[in-house]
């Protein structure tokens, strides 16, 4: 098994997250080298963590440490064109969510990869259990049956002082509210567990958070499978809880937890009659691991370590982002929005906001004119 030389760049809160779970990888990466146009808070995390290659340039870190991979840990706005410079380098990256602002910059991807030789993956950290990968096996297998109904909730609350930050709450820098920014990763094991969506209709507001952006989205998703979920991102809940519940046939999955997940926050309940089918394909299944980012980086290792696509690769993050402009794009234009749609010419394909649509409609509630004003 290779030890993959890693490098980090931004070294805010998330990167503390990073680094903490490549110290758990069992000697599988090693921190070579970080990057920070703040100088005292790179110096800072990289005495904490051990790092000698200490960098305020991207591109001087990826001539000089020449990392196999880089951990992209800075604002949402960044992310795509820090990815593209890493992957022409043939560089691996590893970004946190959201990938990309648009569908039209994830994109991009496309060609930088192919041009480099190296691969881009998305950091969606819930799908790397082993309870995920247990109930994914099993939804629509025989002893659980095709899946029916499911809801997927992230509720959780962010006060006004969170959006003190310039860029936080914008459509320029974060790419919209809470569905972007923190559903995401909830709706991303969904897409995950069930499969292809197929439509969605849906609507976002601003109830109370003096933001740009919807701070509140719920969407009605029919999958190509035809199961039917309701999902809910809220920054508004003073309990916070993420939630996903999936009726089969003969068996509800239930996950319920907050920022992570342990393998006792999953539960499982037969329908009547099925008891015992449901329990043993349940508890046949390894279920030691937790989600995690160490998990993700484990299984990105041992994918390059055997020459197959990475985990979360830009595939399978374009179809969660696709979705993501999908809840805009019906929830701003009123109209059912369905899986490849939204191409280039369409109005969010540039951006979740609709070439300024979005900010139109949530400028022109009750809470927006009086709040806001």
């Amino acid at each position: 098994m290779r030890t993959y030389k890693v490098a980090i760049v931004g070294t805010g809160g998330i990167a503390a997250v990073h680094a903490d779970n490549l110290a758990r990888t069992g000697g599988r990466a090693e921190m070579v080298a970080a990057c920070d146009v703040d100088e005292s808070r790179l110096q800072a995390f990289c005495d904490e963590h051990a790092i000698a290659g200490r960098y305020q340039n991207l591109t001087e870190l990826l001539a000089e440490a020449k990392p196999d991979i880089v951990h992209l840990c800075t604002p949402p706005m960044m992310h795509i064109d820090q990815a593209i410079e890493c992957l022409e380098a043939g560089v691996h990256v590893l970004s946190e969510k959201p990938p990309a602002l648009s569908l039209a910059d994830f994109d991009r991807l496309e060609t930088a990869q192919t041009r480099g030789g190296a691969e881009f993956s998305c950091v969606f950290q819930h799908r790397f259990g082993d309870a995920s990968a247990a109930a994914r096996s099993l939804i629509g297998a025989s002893d659980f049956g095709r899946p029916l109904v499911a809801r997927c909730d992230t509720l959780w609350y962010r006060p006004d002082s969170y959006f003190d930050l310039p860029w936080r709450g914008t459509w320029n820098a974060e790419g919209g509210g809470p569905t972007m920014g923190h559903g995401i990763h909830q709706f991303d094991l969904l897409l995950h567990l069930l499969g292809p969506w197929a439509e969605v209709t849906a609507i976002a507001s601003r109830q109370a958070r003096a933001t740009s952006t919807e701070d509140l989205s719920a969407a009605l998703v029919r999958f190509e499978n035809g199961a039917v979920a309701t999902v809910i991102n809220s920054l508004l809940s003073p309990r916070e809880t993420s939630d996903i519940r999936i009726d089969c046939e003969f068996a509800t999955v239930e996950l319920s937890h907050l920022y992570g997940y342990a393998t006792n926050n999953w539960s499982v309940t037969p329908a009547p009659g099925h008891e015992d089918p449901v329990r043993e394909a349940w508890e046949g299944q390894p279920l030691e691991r937790g989600s995690g980012h160490s998990a993700q980086f484990l299984a990105m290792y041992d994918a390059l370590d055997a020459g197959q696509p990475v985990p979360a690769g830009a595939d399978s993050a374009r179809q969660t982002l696709e979705f993501a402009a999908a809840i805009y794009a019906s929830a701003f234009t009123g109209k059912p929005v369905r899986r490849g749609e939204i191409v280039p010419g369409h109005s969010f394909y540039t951006g979740m906001d609709g070439e300024g649509l979005g900010t139109r409609v949530l400028d022109s509630t009750a809470f927006a004119s009086t709040a806001l004003a």
